[in-house]
């Protein structure tokens, strides 16, 4: 089973790669285990996740056939630490589902971006509802979802799927950029933004306020935070240790 997704840590980062395409719930199983894992590493401050071959994650025969009993999305979501998506092929279905549950999602040029449940008698199951509109607006989302259209990484770029577009040959590297510069950064820093973004929106913008400055003031509690102010004093680079 381990084949089916396989995980490397190195400074703080950890690149999950799916090794299984079309997912089955062999992978959601251990990509659940992982996540976990993770979870309990406060070494790890970032992520990276990726497929193999020719797509990201899921394709159209996937997404047209009996809607999965297992979900790839929840224990993504679950993750305390940023999660990058290096979207190094097509996002079908569960595969863009499972985008959608990461933080930032990087995609090949060549890549396109599908949800079509729809032209199966099903609907988006796996968060996409939900984390869509949320992402590029109510309008374009339900669009998306009611016609199943395809679209390539530019029209995700431009609707604010994507965050960056890049040739396939880079999409992992610029995402394994990304990844270390994060994981140089204060693990609860990075924790406590993610909590007060996702929280927040689901909160009256006073509510979020409110969040925003107990995490705010939570920090200062944290032996990075007296790291931060001592190596800016010394004119050096902070070395955290996610205390």
């Amino acid at each position: 089973m381990n084949s089916i997704v396989k995980l490397e840590c190195d400074r703080g980062l950890a690149v999950i790669r799916l090794e299984q395409d079309p997912p089955g719930p062999g992978l959601a199983d251990r990509l659940a285990a992982i996540c976990d894992e993770l979870n309990y590493n406060t070494d790890i401050r970032a992520a990276v996740i990726t497929g193999s071959g020719p797509v990201f994650c899921g394709d159209a025969a996937t997404a047209h056939g009996a809607q999965a009993a297992f979900s790839l999305s929840t224990p993504v979501a679950s993750l305390n630490c940023p999660v990058i998506a290096a979207i190094n092929g097509d996002a079908i279905g569960i595969g863009l589902e499972l985008a959608l549950a990461c933080d930032i999602r990087i995609a090949a040029g060549m890549a396109h971006f599908s949800l079509p449940e729809i032209e199966g008698g099903l609907i988006p199951f796996d968060g996409a509802t939900q984390r869509l509109p949320r992402l590029v607006g109510r309008a374009r989302a339900i669009e998306l979802m009611l016609t199943g259209e395809v679209i390539t990484a530019d029209e995700a770029l431009r609707i604010g799927l994507v965050s960056r577009v890049v040739p396939a040959e880079d999409v992992l590297n610029v995402a394994l950029e990304m990844g270390r510069e994060m994981a140089g950064k204060a693990s609860w820093a990075l924790r406590y933004c993610k909590e007060a973004v996702y929280k927040g929106l689901d909160r009256t913008l006073a509510q979020g306020l409110q969040l925003e400055g107990d995490l705010y003031f939570l920090l200062h509690t944290t032996e990075d935070r007296v790291e931060g102010v001592k190596s800016f004093k010394e004119k050096r680079k902070p070395e955290f240790k996610g205390k």
